[in-house]
């Protein structure tokens, strides 16, 4: 699942458990907010990574 996925699922568990008051929901809604952060930025670092490699072997 890509980060963006993974942010908006969290966003929907997140509001669901807000409005049922079901704490653990909730929190389940952030953890997968914030995996999706890690995965976007893990991403961005793989891309600068393959560019400056590229940009060493003149490609």
């Amino acid at each position: 699942m890509s980060g963006t996925a993974d942010n908006v699922k969290g966003n929907i568990k997140e509001t669901a458990g807000a409005v049922t008051g079901d704490r653990e929901l909730e929190q389940e809604g952030k953890n997968d907010q914030l995996a999706g952060k890690l995965k976007d930025a893990v991403s961005d670092v793989k891309d600068v990574a393959e560019g400056a490699i590229d940009k060493v072997r003149g490609k």
